[in-house]
């Protein structure tokens, strides 16, 4: 098991436009996956690289408690560490659990109860972006 302790964020970590990066796809696609093992529920990816200089891919999640919105930045923070070994640069929320932000760089991710998401909707808001939907075998595009 890694030690989080151990392992920190990259400040030299820049945002440039590579959303057609398949490796940055893949840590996208990976979240996902981290966050469906956790039961997450309506994952989204949605490529705002095109559109935003914040970062190439937002991934969109919903968590159905504090609990388990909590549980689901985990299991992505421990799959991003064993698997890139890094943190995220910035993450907000995860005390009170009703939106969880984790910023990977050129991955942002966004865990919301229903209530959250539903207030916020990203998905409208970020509408000219290209979106992408997860499902445990494959990532499909709309």
């Amino acid at each position: 098991m890694t030690n989080y302790e151990q392992l920190t964020p990259n400040p030299s970590t820049t945002v440039i436009d590579n959303a057609s990066d398949p490796e940055t796809q893949a840590l996208a696609t990976m979240i996902a996956q981290a966050a469906d093992d956790r039961k997450a529920d309506n994952i989204v990816l949605l490529k705002v690289g095109n559109v935003s200089y914040l970062a190439d891919y937002f991934v969109i999640i919903t968590g159905f408690s504090s609990t388990q919105v909590k549980a689901i930045a985990e299991a992505i923070e421990h799959q991003v560490a064993q698997t890139y070994n890094r943190l995220p640069l910035r993450t907000e929320g995860k005390r009170e659990g009703n939106w969880v932000l984790q910023d990977f760089g050129e991955v942002i991710v966004h865990i919301f109860l229903p209530e959250e998401r539903e207030f916020y909707n990203l998905e409208a808001f970020w509408g000219h972006a290209e979106r992408l939907e997860f499902s445990s075998e494959e990532v499909t595009r709309l």
